[in-house]
């Protein structure tokens, strides 16, 4: 009897020690971790699409948390590993636009949440998303953000581009993707280098 309970705590810690490094594979972890970058007052009730692609819960308020990274053998290990976002309709309507290297057709303006932060992207070059030991001069990993993506992108043109003062600044100025990041507390927590000094 002992052996058989040994046993079954044995499997169990194995199971929460694989679900907690490999949660990316499971559902749970995926609705926990997607929608925890958005406030809760969001992500409780936002549409949740999981790594597949595919709508793993629906919402009621009209926003959807997803991964911005694809999933990795073996799951994500972290949330921030996902790089998920929290996006209202017109936001949504900027992400696939910016997947499909599309020019973004927003009805309004659209926000997005990232509080579990990115995997980093060149500030002035899209599509180096993740591409930390790749050279790129003006590359940041950041960590908790909001996210302004403009209807009309010529609405940015007087904000700074400076993503180590700590205030907002525009990312991808000149191209189609231009928006405006709002770093929240955290923001710097990748890359300490980047931070005010």
């Amino acid at each position: 009897m002992k052996k058989i309970v040994f046993s079954f705590l044995l499997l169990t810690a194995i199971n929460i020690t694989a679900g907690h490094h490999e949660g990316g594979n499971s559902k749970e972890w995926q609705i926990k971790a997607f929608t925890s970058a958005a406030p809760a007052f969001i992500g409780d009730h936002a549409t949740v699409i999981g790594a597949s692609g595919k709508v793993i819960r629906k919402g009621s308020n009209g926003w959807r948390c997803e991964p911005f990274m694809p999933m990795p053998e073996g799951g994500f290990k972290t949330p921030h590993d996902a790089a998920p976002a929290c996006s209202d309709s017109n936001a949504v309507a900027w992400a696939n636009a910016y997947k499909s290297q599309q020019i973004p057709e927003l009805e309004s303006d659209g926000w997005i949440w990232m509080l579990h932060g990115d995997l980093g992207v060149d500030n002035f070059k899209p599509y180096t998303d993740g591409q930390k030991n790749m050279g790129h001069k003006h590359f940041i990993e950041s960590g908790a953000h909001l996210m302004l993506m403009p209807k009309n992108p010529s609405s940015l043109d007087g904000q700074s581009t400076e993503y180590t003062s700590g205030g907002p600044y525009v990312m991808f100025k000149g191209t189609p993707y231009v928006h405006l990041m709002i770093p929240v507390e955290g923001y710097y927590d990748y890359q300490p280098e980047a931070s005010p000094h």
